[in-house]
């Protein structure tokens, strides 16, 4: 009783960090205006429309601004130059936030979204590593990508989490106390972005998303990858890792155990994963590519209960993400329903398929999908550097040649991930059939 009380309190207390060093998470940078050019006048002002409030009012364009470059009656980002700590009337940056949603587009993002589920429901991560980089080839500004990605996965996170738990997979209490933690980096990872988009816009937004991606995906994929070919080469189920055995051997109170999980470890060590998880959630949308391999690697949990503890972190981290985002006026609700239809379907179908595969399996989709999914990424970083000025402007043939690599290396990861699960799933199915018989 006393050892979940102390848990209990320093649950509490992560909480109450989030809120009181982090004040302010809420709204976007004072700098930062959302609203509607409404005209664009011969001396170099425009008149600007406040979002909400419908506030009428005058603004200066900077010399790097041509009048032919704003758009008209369509919903921008407006960035502000400030001067010391005061903000003035003329317009340092402009970006579009809302794309137009053509027929093709729709279909696409239903694509994205089934494939995305599929991939939560399969290995935990909430699919956000597929989701956002497709999101953003799309035309989706960074910024965007990652709130609304954000915005759907909770709700889906929620269904996962449910079915997993059914099977017998999720570890409720691991979740909520991880849980307790990822809100505190949510609330560091959306300062991160609101301090990007304040300096550099969403061109320096969707640097910083795609340069992240990369680095992570990289790392962390190569190593799973690994990993799961050196367990399926030994024929054995996983084992727990020396780091996990040593952590768990250290008796740093409050120690708890979690009996799904079979782990019994000091509270303090489940901290930075938490964080870790949260913070990239809410920077570039995906948080369980850290947090499932965290779970397994560093808090000794099995590959099959950390995908599925892994989405009741996502449930509600998502959620309080959310409500931080929506704040800020950065979701795009039409492309969170439009993904959220979607997913909600495959992520049914992926959670089934996690009761026909061994471990391996799910480490296998997940680091084959994260290796094709940082060359998409990686592709897109020349242009985001032109775009910031930080390297000379790409030919067109360039541009359309880096275009074409990110394309098209993301549609082999959408494909990847279906076929290896719709086949081990399929191929789960039919052995247990055949043994039954």
């Amino acid at each position: 009783m006393r050892r979940s009380l102390i848990s209990l309190i320093v649950c509490m207390l992560c909480l109450f960090a989030a809120n009181a060093v982090l004040a302010g998470g809420g709204g976007p940078p004072k700098n930062l205006i959302k609203g509607f050019f409404l005209r664009v006048d011969s001396d170099n002002t425009a008149l600007f429309k406040k979002d909400v409030t419908g506030q009428e009012i005058v603004l200066k364009l900077s010399q790097d601004i041509k009048p032919e470059d704003v758009p008209l009656n369509r919903k921008v980002l407006v960035t502000l130059k400030t001067e010391g700590h005061k903000i003035t009337d003329e317009v340092k940056r402009i970006s579009i936030m809302f794309i137009n949603l053509p027929v093709s587009k729709v279909v696409a993002l239903l694509v994205v979204g089934l494939i995305g589920g599929l991939l939560s429901g399969f290995i935990g991560s909430g699919g956000a590593f597929v989701l956002t980089p497709s999101m953003m080839s799309l035309g989706v500004p960074g910024a965007v990508a990652v709130a609304s990605n954000m915005c759907h996965k909770f709700p889906k996170a929620m269904v996962g989490a449910y079915k997993r738990w059914k099977y017998g997979q999720a570890d409720i209490k691991l979740g909520i106390i991880m849980a307790a933690s990822a809100i505190v980096g949510v609330q560091i990872g959306i300062q991160i972005q609101k301090y990007i988009l304040d300096h550099w816009g969403n061109a320096g937004s969707n640097l910083y998303v795609s340069l992240m991606f990369v680095i992570i995906l990289v790392v962390v994929g190569t190593y799973v990858f690994y990993d799961a070919f050196k367990l399926k080469k030994g024929g054995k189920e996983a084992q727990v890792t020396r780091l996990a055995r040593a952590l768990q051997n250290i008796n740093l109170p409050p120690m708890v155990h979690f009996k799904q999980a079979g782990i019994r470890i000091s509270l303090w060590f489940t901290v930075p994963v938490g964080v870790a998880t949260g913070m990239l959630a809410a920077t570039i949308a995906v948080g369980g590519f850290i947090g499932v391999p965290g779970l397994i690697y560093v808090i000794g949990a099995s590959a099959m209960v950390a995908s599925a503890t892994e989405l009741v972190i996502a449930f509600v981290m998502g959620m309080w993400g959310s409500i931080q985002w929506g704040l800020s006026g950065l979701i795009d609700i039409r492309l969170t329903l439009l993904i959220l239809a979607a997913s909600l379907f495959g992520v049914q179908l992926g959670a089934l398929g996690t009761t026909y595969v061994k471990d391996y399996m799910i480490k296998i989709v997940m680091g084959a999908v994260m290796l094709i999914v940082s060359v998409s990424r990686g592709a897109k970083i020349p242009g985001y550097l032109a775009d910031l000025g930080l390297r000379s402007p790409l030919s067109p043939e360039k541009a359309v040649f880096y275009d074409a690599i990110s394309f098209w290396s993301l549609v082999a990861a959408l494909a990847t991930a279906g076929i290896i699960i719709s086949a081990a799933m399929i191929k789960g199915m039919l052995q247990a059939r055949a043994e039954t018989s």
